[in-house]
């Protein structure tokens, strides 16, 4: 994969893109059309997760990401739709017509500057499928608007936690304990990038066994602590490294098929 730039080793500035300034960004367009955009939530994670946890991962993930393949990343969007955790202070969502838009909205001031490959990390699962429903507007927009990038626009949103690497060592680690939400594969990341957060953990009772999802009330009801079958008692900062580690491993060569794609 070509590099955007002949950066030294050591450098931890120019793949960020809040901190380049739009010369430098208009520099490495002549170079590479892609960038990482994380994705998470500001959601309830059981009572020893941090609230941020899926903002957290997915910006672990992509700065790291980047941080080896050099391409470009921007600041992580911590909001995400997270309305069925509503019922748990803290939590604070977007409905989905409205996380639409705004993917919508950032894809589409991307693509006027000249990105054609826009790769999102996601962090929650509850992301996914406005996501892809805001690619496909987004891709309509391009071609009304008649961008630049039009024809060669392309969106592709990666779950960090689905990576194959991480969803077998997950498995490894924890087993059946991983559960649905709060799980200790995303709690050990958190742990591993926030070492404040270790002084919260503690043994927990035997979760909620892992069901449906409806509205924020009845998931309060089903799972009163807000784990879904998880025991994130299990997790350790140790851990949190080796995931860490795997999901960069799969997801850069991910990315650099996706920048290739034709």
């Amino acid at each position: 994969m070509k590099l955007p730039f002949e950066l030294p080793p050591d450098d931890q500035i120019s793949h960020r893109l809040d901190l380049c300034t739009w010369q430098e960004v208009e520099k490495y367009l002549t170079n590479c059309k892609g960038i990482i955009v994380p994705i998470g939530s500001t959601e309830q994670h059981g009572p020893t997760g941090a609230i941020g946890t899926d903002a957290l991962t997915a910006n672990a993930v992509a700065s790291e990401l980047s941080r080896q393949t050099r391409v470009l990343v921007t600041p992580v969007l911590p909001f995400g739709m997270a309305e069925h955790h509503l019922a748990f202070p803290g939590t604070m969502s977007l409905q989905p017509s409205t996380l639409l838009k705004v993917i919508h909205d950032l894809v589409i001031s991307l693509a006027g500057h000249g990105f054609e490959r826009i790769f999102f990390v996601n962090g929650h699962g509850g992301n996914i499928a406005t996501a892809k429903a805001a690619f496909a507007e987004s891709y309509k927009t391009a071609a009304l608007r008649n961008l630049c990038v039009a024809k060669k626009l392309r969106c592709r949103i990666s779950n960090w936690f689905l990576a194959p690497s991480v969803f077998k060592k997950s498995r490894e680690l924890y087993g059946d304990k991983e559960g649905q939400h709060a799980t200790p594969s995303e709690i050990a990341l958190t742990l591993h990038v926030e070492s404040g957060l270790i002084s919260k953990q503690r043994p927990l009772p035997e979760p909620s066994p892992s069901g449906p999802i409806y509205g924020p009330d009845d998931f309060r009801l089903r799972y009163p602590d807000g784990r879904m079958g998880s025991d994130p008692f299990l997790a350790s900062a140790k851990d949190g490294a080796v995931l860490l580690e795997k999901a960069v491993f799969d997801l850069t060569k991910e990315l650099s098929i996706f920048l290739e794609d034709s």
